[in-house]
């Protein structure tokens, strides 16, 4: 089982969103990068919810993956911000995966301790200027976290 980091803004899409759900497309990305991570996702793996963009950010729960492989619909929806006119159906561009609610944590796991426990080799969102909305997480990094989110319930 490999684990993740996955970035959303609460108020596009927060873990409280997916805890309504139950489980969801994780769609709409449209960075090569963060597109080749989630190809390489299996069922099975964890992925730790990250909730950017506010103050202060951080890890807010967990998600597994239960689907993989999916062709992201919205890159076909012309109303769509994510819509690219040049994918097409029976070659799709852009992936997505299912991702099933495990749990919220609270408080969060903020950035400011993210930094002091690992540093930008170990864990890269401690990274300055990391952009990335997926990123691997490391198996040692993984279990620190783990280790953390428990004391911070």
């Amino acid at each position: 089982m490999a684990h993740w980091l996955m970035k959303s803004e609460p108020d596009v899409y927060g873990i409280d969103h997916l805890k309504a759900e139950g489980t969801t497309l994780w769609d709409g990305i449209r960075n090569y990068q963060a597109r080749n991570f989630m190809r390489t996702m299996a069922i099975g793996d964890r992925a730790f919810f990250y909730h950017s963009n506010i103050t202060p950010p951080g890890i807010i729960g967990l998600m597994e993956v239960v689907e993989v492989g999916l062709p992201d619909p919205s890159q076909f929806d012309p109303q769509s911000k994510y819509f690219d006119p040049a994918s097409k159906p029976e070659a799709p561009r852009w992936d997505c995966v299912r991702l099933k609610y495990l749990a919220t944590f609270a408080p969060l796991l903020a950035l400011d301790r993210l930094r002091e426990e690992f540093t930008p080799d170990e864990l890269a969102v401690v990274r300055r200027g990391n952009r990335l909305s997926i990123l691997p997480v490391p198996e040692a990094c993984a279990t620190r976290l783990y280790e953390l989110l428990g004391s911070a319930s």
